[in-house]
Formats: structure tokens, sequence, C-alpha cells
């Protein structure tokens, strides 16, 4: 006791002293168990003078610059709110420390600090000093590593199950009616040994129960452990009142084998949602791809294939996903997806550009100095500034409601029985209040939703179609207006046709306007690029790319420019080329010629969108000209509404003005010029092929050859929605009779028990079969649309 305060362990009253030092006791009147479980210890003054080298630095930070550094560390000590609180008020602890941000699943936390403040050994020394000190070792850095179990949930059980198998054999007379042979001396001696066996059960194996009851009791809530609690309590104090006033036996041994069931229950729920959230990390790789330079020869691969020391080129718009020493003479990095600040930061030939850093301007060439970590890079993408404005999950929030509401339910009608019993024989009452208790534990509620949606995205992420999160399937199942961009979306880079109209173009003349279009992520670029095929790009000045416009750039005393006739100040609208897109070509100010660019629509778009406007209603929003609406008509159908010349601004005024009208808005983009769109919309799917462009303001990311399943996706996430409310269905009726017979005092606790655990895997089973079955339905548990190409 301290300050008329009592702690569990010596590892919260070291917390409070820490939080005392500092001011921040306000904490404890917010969260009623601060702190973690530790062991007190004194750390010595060198012990993380290795964090002092600059090399082991390098190694651990995930981004540096001038100002600041971040860095994750694992924290296997995370194990609730009160640590989560802590820890991210590391900022009040240490004036250096920018902010903290916990991944309570993964038991991580990101923290970025000032190093002209503080250092990474501060931190760390920090965060050992508080009861956090983050698991470091070098030589697993990047490696993947399945979630390790609770040591003190299999310490509990163990004990749990020790105390349960001895107490059923001091029980064995009982059972088999031989305890008169025994005599009064030994019936006595056994209850009072079943006695202390019960002890460390209820007072060791049944903590986390009272704990996390208490503490919903003192705020004011009841949650799914108040009912098991109040069973354990209610067993535990008849037994005792059998023994010791009305010589009888009691229910020790049904208590032991209800402590050992229900934990087993917790353990296999435990392991349940770590597989899943080991399954999900894994799965969550989204085919962002690079372009790796071999023999001077540009080939695309998956990130996954990328390995230190290769050489790289990123051009224009796209995302470094690996640190990588840069090769180039200069770049200009955004790092604004990491830090927040807008604006590029310089590189010079030599020094260390780190993932998730975007190029400004002119390709640059990279050596891979880190193996790519597709977990920051998905880090990034979950990065509070692309965050949606409204991130509540119903379904989530109906299971919590209808947990708690079924809780209050649950304790009436138990202390119904208890009373309506206790006027016949209270120990069919005692039986029947801890019955009830027990087999109505809402847990499988509250795996339902969680578990299923985390198959919806899985299944998904087997199909190509990555999900920033499980929110995303709820939002997909409520849309009800589709979006789609035109170029580089619907339109297939391989089935376009490029026709040149103009002066004749000489070799110097091909490889200026290969280097330009080899600075730029368009479709429309790209398609030039593979026009010109070979050719060898020069070496160009001062590219600059103006999105959804176009390209102009320097060489020698030569300006080169291309892109749409309104920025460029050319052409005649009224005359223009009606056989596609335009890309109109500008040398030393003088109109040159013109690429005409004819659109072939991706593989199955010609039937998918169609099926879609009968459902929904479909916009199409592109950047071109109406060249191509006639033919886009013909294909997509007359119910889809086209607007042309729409610029990304444009874009994403239409969509907000569709909002304003109560419509629920899914934005297909290919992520180039439609951030700002994908962004705005309740969903917003990224198009991606073979390019590496990666845009956080993206809620998914779509293998451009999977778009034709997009009415498959949705349909699916519409299923899932109505799969867990089914789950609900299968565990109320599941309630229901399990009450049925718990009130009559027909059911043993230690019965019910094993039942309560027997609900949570039906609905596991349940919901995977019935997921997986629907989707073998609907073709997307084909594994033929799983390869990537």
């Amino acid at each position: 006791m301290r300050d008329e305060r009592n702690f569990c362990c010596t590892g919260c009253l070291t917390v409070y002293e820490v939080l005392d030092e500092n001011n921040l006791c306000d904490y404890y009147d917010i969260e009623a168990t601060p702190g973690t479980n530790q062991k007190k210890n004194l750390l010595r003054e060198n012990r993380f003078d290795y964090l002092d080298d600059e090399e082991v630095i390098n190694k651990l930070i995930d981004f540096k610059d001038e100002e600041q550094a971040h860095v994750t560390f694992f924290i296997p000590m995370i194990h609730c709110a009160s640590c989560i609180w802590l820890l991210e008020n590391l900022y009040v602890l240490n004036p250096g420390v920018i902010s903290s941000r916990v991944d309570f699943i993964k038991k991580k936390v990101q923290i970025k600090y000032q190093l002209k403040e503080t250092s990474l050994k501060s931190v760390v020394s920090l965060l050992a000093h508080i009861g956090y000190e983050p698991r470091i070792n070098l030589s697993h850095l990047g490696e993947k590593k399945r979630p390790q179990n609770n040591k003190r949930l299999i310490y509990q059980l163990a004990v749990a199950g020790f105390c349960f198998g001895n107490m059923m054999f001091f029980s064995l007379p009982e059972y088999f009616s031989e305890a008169e042979l025994l005599g009064n001396g030994f019936n006595s001696l056994f209850n009072y040994l079943n006695i202390l066996l019960a002890l460390p059960v209820v007072f060791y194996s049944a903590t986390d129960y009272f704990r996390s009851a208490w503490i919903a009791i003192k705020n004011r809530s009841v949650n799914m452990d108040v009912p098991i609690a109040l069973g354990i309590i209610s067993l535990f104090s008849y037994s005792l009142f059998e023994i010791f006033v009305s010589g009888q036996e009691g229910y020790l041994d049904t208590l032991g084998g209800l402590l050992f069931f229900l934990l087993i229950g917790k353990y296999y729920q435990q392991k349940t949602f770590d597989t899943l959230s080991f399954d999900r990390d894994y799965k969550a790789y989204f085919p962002i791809a690079i372009t790796k330079m071999v023999k001077d020869l540009e080939e695309v691969i998956p990130l996954t294939k990328l390995n230190v020391g290769d050489i790289i080129k990123v051009r224009n718009e796209e995302l470094v996903p690996a640190d990588s020493l840069l090769l180039a003479t200069e770049a200009s990095i955004d790092y604004s997806f990491v830090t927040g600040e807008e604006i590029p930061v310089p590189v010079k030939k030599g020094e260390l550009v780190y993932a998730g850093g975007r190029q400004k301007g002119a390709a640059i060439t990279l050596a891979v100095q880190k193996s790519p970590s597709q977990g920051y890079l998905t880090d990034l993408w979950n990065h509070e500034t692309f965050a949606k404005e409204d991130q509540e999950d119903s379904l989530a929030s109906l299971s919590n409601k209808i947990s708690g509401k079924f809780t209050f339910t649950v304790l009436f009608i138990a202390f119904g029985a208890l009373i309506f019993w206790s006027f016949n024989d209270i120990s069919i009452g005692v039986k029947a209040f801890t019955s009830v208790l027990i087999i109505t534990c809402p847990c499988a509620l509250s795996m339902s939703t969680p578990f299923t949606l985390g198959n919806v995205m899985r299944i998904f992420g087997k199909g190509g179609f990555y999900l920033k999160n499980t929110q995303v399937i709820e939002k997909l199942a409520g849309i009800d207006t589709l979006v789609f961009d035109k170029t580089g979306t619907l339109t297939a880079p391989s089935k376009a046709t490029v026709t040149y109209h103009g002066e004749n173009l000489t070799d110097e003349s091909k490889r200026m306007i290969k280097a330009l279009v080899n600075y730029s992520v368009h479709p429309l670029s790209n398609r030039i690029n593979q026009w010109l095929g070979d050719v060898k790009p020069v070496v160009l000045d001062r590219v600059e790319e103006i999105p959804g416009k176009g390209l102009t750039a320097s060489y020698h005393s030569k300006t080169i420019s291309i892109g749409s006739a309104l920025f460029l100040g050319v052409g005649d609208e009224d005359k223009a080329i009606n056989t596609g897109n335009e890309v109109y070509l500008v040398i030393d100010g003088m109109h040159w010629g013109v690429f005409s660019i004819a659109s072939g629509v991706r593989e199955g778009i010609e039937k998918m969108v169609p099926g879609l406007a009968n459902s929904y209603e479909v916009h199409l929003l592109s950047g071109d000209h109406n060249h191509e609406e006639k033919y886009l008509k013909k294909v997509l159908g007359d119910k889809v509404a086209m607007y042309f010349q729409q610029s990304p601004k444009s874009k994403l005024t239409h969509i907000r003005d569709m909002q304003a009208k109560g419509k629920h808005v899914l934005m297909v983009g290919d992520g180039l010029n439609d951030a700002g769109a994908l962004k705005a919309g309740e969903v917003g799917i990224a198009v991606t092929d073979n390019i590496s462009h990666f845009s956080p303001a993206s809620d998914a990311i779509l293998d451009g050859e999977k778009l034709n399943l997009l009415p498959q996706y949705l349909s699916f996430a519409r299923t899932g929605r109505r799969i867990i409310k089914a789950s609900f269905g299968l565990s109320f009726t599941y309630n229901a009779v399990g009450i049925f017979f718990a009130v009559q005092g027909l059911v043993s606790p230690v019965l019910s028990a094993i039942l309560m655990p027997a609900s949570s895997i039906s609905v596991v089973l349940f919901t995977t079969l019935a997921t997986n079955y629907k989707a073998y339905r609907i073709g997307l548990n084909d594994k033929k649309i799983i390869k990537w190409k």
C-alpha cells in the first residue's frame, strides 16, 4: 500500500511511482487496473549502451531524417487497456517523444521521437523502467513470428487441471456411495483436502475472471465475465457452507472441473484469435510490384521477390518499397506518408532513402539495403492521415450491445431460478443459478463478428482483393452507387493501340519521348512507352509531371512536353481525332504531333458493368475527352452516367455531391489521379496491374485482372453480414435451449462449462463452413483466381 492505494503487485506499484513523479495520477481516475504485472528489477545503467551504436540504430529504426526517427518495438507485456493508455502517453514521460501508437493485437508500439531531444537508448530505457521492455533481437529482424502463447493462461490451466484431478480422486467414494466405509474421519479429511485444492483454483486460476468483472462493475458496466465470476463465487461459498455448517460434501470437485473446462475454452478462443490475426497479417500482402534493373533492362516483379542488393527504378509518384541507397545524382523524396510533412526532401547520391517515401520528379535508380517490409507499408496504409471520418463498425457495436443486454438478461434469469428453487431445495437453486450463469456465456456472440469478417478478408486476399481492415467489408455491403475511373481502370493497357500523327520522329526525338514517359506511371504514358519499344532513353533535366495534365522536361537546349491539348494550348477540339485518347507532343513550343490511343476494355468488363447497372447507380468519370463515348455506351450500356474532362478535383466534387444526396459511394480508380476521390468515397478501391503504385488513400487494392469479379466481391460482402446475423441466431438458439434445462436444475455446472466452449466451436465451424461454401458458390474459392500475374 502507498498513498492509501492498494496494488496487486510490485509492478503496478512501480508504474504508480513513475506516474506520480510525472503528475500523471489522473490516470487512476479513469482506469481501474493500471500498469502491467511485472517483477520489479533494477536496470544496469549500461544495459542499453549498445543502442548508441549507429549501425545498430540503423538496423532498428523504420525511418530517420534530420529532425525525427520512427521505431517499432514488439512488447509482449502489453495485455490490457491500461497498458495502451500508458504507452500512448510516453510523450509526457519523455518530452522528446513525439507520439506513440499501440497495436494491441500484435503487441507492438510505434514510437516517433525527436533526435535533438532524446535518443533510441533513452526511449528503450524509459520503456524498460516502466515495465514494458521491448524484445530486441537484431539477428531476427524482419522475420515473421507467430504470436507466443499466453504462459499465464497455461499455468492457470495447469493448476486447475491438477487440482480438479485430485479433487475428483478424493470425491470418488461419494460418487460410488462408499463414503460410510471410510468413516467420518476420512470423509471430513477428504472434504478439507478438497478445500485446500480449491483455494489455488479460486484465488489463482479464476483471478482473470474476477479482475475483468471488477473492472466492468467499477466502470458501471457488465461484461461477459461478470456472470462467470458470480457463478464461481456462489459455488465456492455454498460449498464452504455445506462442508462447515451442514456437514455435507459440497461442490468443490464441480468447481475445479468448472474452472478447468472454462480455461480450456478460453485457451481455445485465444488460439483462434491468434491464428486469425497471424493469417490475416500474412495475407495482407497487397499486389505492389517494383521495376528491377537487370543488365540495363527493366523487369517488373512482385515486391516479395525483391532482395537486398537488387537495383530498382522508382519513377515519379512511385513509392520506395525498401530502405535503399540512391544511385542517381539526386532525388526529391516526399515523406508525407511517413511524417505528415508535405515538403519533399532533397537526397544526394549515396544517401539513404527510406521505405515509404515517394519520388517526385525524374525516375531514379536505387540499391536495396534492407528486405522490403510490406508490414511497414501496411502501417503506412493505415496511417491516420488517410483515416475515414466514420470508422464505426456497426456489426461490432451491435455485438457489444447484444452482449451487454444479454448479460443483464442472464443475471435476471439466474437470480430468478435461485429464488424460485430456494423455497424448495437450496442445493438445486445454487446448481441452477451457477449452470445458467455458465452455460449462457455470450462468448460466441463476441467471436462471430471478428472471425467471420477475418475469414472473408482471407478469401478476398486469395482472390487478389486486399482490404485495409474488416470495416471495409461492412461498408462494401452498404454501397448503392459505383463510380469508375476509365483510363487504367476499366481499360486494359494490353489491348490499347497507339497511332502517331504529325512530324516524323527522329531517333533523338524518340529517345527524348522515351525518357519523358519513363518518368510517369500514368496508363497513357505506359502505352506510349510500350509503343516506342527498346528505344534507349536520353537523360533529361528538370522533369515535372502535372497530375492529370502532362509532363514537361529539358534536354540540352530543348524543351519537350506531352499531355492534353488544354495543358499544352494546342490542337482543335472540334476536329480532334475520334479514334481514342489524344496525347499531344510539343518540342520547343512547336506542336510536333499527337499520339492517338484507342482503348480496349478489360476482359469481362462488357458483362460486369451492365450487370452492376441493374442493381446499382453507376457513374463513369474520365479525364479524357468524349471521343470514345459512343464506343463506351455500346460496351457498358445506356444505364451508365458518363462524365468526361474530369480533373482530380472535379471527381472529388462529384462524389461529395452524390454523398450529399444520401448516396453511399464506391470509387474504383487506378490510384494515380484519383487519390482524393478514393479517400472521399465510403470505399475506395485502387486497381493495379504490374506498376509499382501504392495509394494509402484507398481502402482496398485490387489486382487488375480480377476487376471483373467485383460483383462477386460486393455480393460476398453482403453475405458476410448475413452470416454474422445467422451466427447470432444460432447462439441465441443454443442459449435458449441451455437456459430451459439449466433453470430446472437438469444441467450440472461442469457440463455447462463443457457446453460453453462448445458453443464457440459451433460458431467458428458455422462461420468457416458458411463463408467458404458461399465463396465457392459464387466462384471466389476457385484456385485459378489465386495465382498472381
